[in-house]
């Protein structure tokens, strides 16, 4: 096997600087765009996950003071940009004057819950809090909104709809019913965001509201765990919401109404490990989760990384597609890199291992051949499908190389 990990780190540290941007139009502080491509735009997920592979550079190299400034800017472009009215934070950000969709009252989808874990991310690399208590009201807010127009009544959190969910065309949000998919994906990110806060407020000296979240979190730590774990298959699921209300006068139900408030989706997609990723799963659940579901190569094991749908799957497919983006199959950068580190958490260092070895690899035989990173991969070849170009969560291959050279690398929150 050839050892690309020099040409994957050389390609990452001689184009992470071109992903850092001044201050523009709304856009008041400096900020760091998915990839060079991206000259004005400022997105959630991707802006997290890419200065999380920015801050592994930047501290091999010494240069992290450089970098702050960037930083800081990601979250406090995106808390000038809130809805003060509702606490809704925009998707995307632009230098322009103008939101996407912010015409729209009500339940609209809004930034991925990540914000807060972005916060606290950089916060703790540079060990300092002080500058996040002025926008501590905005990310309240932020959770605010999604307790106000996206929490069903189990307790579990819904995408309004399926526009600019990250996962783009994963069939368990993607031309559903409004409000009818309580994500694995979602509420994962949704449970790490609520810890986030919590930490944050202890940070901040806010003892009662760290309190507040650190109960919140839990607690839906306890309903992911009740509602989203399949015992028959071993496996974490997105869960169906969209039932008929128990109506005691209807005469065809009253024998036996209904009490379940969801129902598992059981279709086979990579978020589900993600519930390893955010410390959900219970040691056991975690066992069979690897044992059963990743190491299964008719599902998620491919010769180049995680399948993001089980190849059993009629939907499954390796398409070349833009928005959305295909979720249907192909092996992507993001997935390989959470369910790596889904892996470390749970114990499993040979099978992370591989998985790293299998990633650089990946994107070292694209920048090779192609000189540069593709969006997404053929799950079989590790050919580029689509998207040439693509940076973004790639870039955390550099964080994947640091842990196979040193036994360990910057990491999210």
């Amino acid at each position: 096997m050839i050892n690309y990990e020099n040409t994957v780190y050389s390609f990452i540290k001689g184009n992470y600087n071109k992903i850092l941007r001044e201050p523009v139009g709304q856009l008041k502080h400096k900020f760091i765009v998915p990839g060079a491509v991206y000259s004005k735009e400022l997105w959630d997920w991707d802006s997290w996950l890419t200065d999380i592979a920015i801050t592994q550079v930047a501290e091999n190299e010494g240069t992290l003071n450089d970098v702050y400034p960037y930083q800081k800017g990601c979250v406090e472009n995106f808390a000038d940009c809130a809805d003060k009215e509702t606490g809704r934070i925009y998707i995307m950000v632009s230098d322009s004057n103008s939101f996407p969709d912010a015409s729209l009252k009500g339940a609209v989808n809004c930034s991925k819950p990540v914000l807060i874990q972005h916060a606290l991310f950089i916060a703790m690399t540079h060990n300092d809090y002080e500058w996040l208590r002025p926008l501590y009201a905005t990310l309240a807010g932020h959770l605010s909104y999604y307790d106000n127009y996206c929490c069903h009544e189990s307790g579990l959190y819904y995408f309004v709809d399926d526009t600019a969910i990250g996962v783009d065309n994963d069939p368990c949000t993607f031309y559903r019913p409004r409000c009818s998919s309580g994500s694995i994906f979602l509420n994962c990110l949704m449970y790490k965001e609520k810890s986030a806060m919590a930490k944050l407020s202890e940070k901040l000296g806010m003892k009662s509201e760290a309190e507040k979240y650190r109960a919140a979190a839990e607690t839906l730590k306890k309903t992911i765990r009740e509602l989203c774990y399949d015992e028959r298959n071993g496996f974490y699921y997105s869960v169906d919401l969209n039932l008929l209300p128990v109506d005691p006068n209807q005469t065809l139900h009253s024998g036996c109404p209904r009490n379940w408030n969801t129902l598992i989706q059981r279709i086979d997609v990579w978020s589900g490990f993600m519930a390893m990723w955010a410390g959900i799963a219970t040691k056991e659940q975690a066992e069979r989760m690897v044992k059963e579901n990743y190491l299964d190569e008719r599902l998620f094991y491919a010769p180049w990384g995680v399948r993001t749908l089980s190849k059993c799957e009629k939907m499954y497919q390796i398409v070349k597609s833009s928005n959305p983006s295909c979720w249907l199959g192909p092996v992507w950068g993001v997935s390989n890199y959470i369910t790596f580190r889904a892996l470390l958490k749970y114990g499993y260092d040979g099978l992370a291992k591989e998985l790293a070895d299998k990633t650089v690899m990946l994107f070292g035989q694209d920048i090779a051949e192609c000189g540069e990173m593709h969006e997404y991969y053929d799950p079989e070849t590790g050919r580029g499908v689509n998207n040439q170009g693509f940076q973004s969560w790639n870039l955390l291959c550099a964080n994947i190389i640091s842990w196979k050279k040193k036994g360990m690398a910057v990491c999210e929150v």
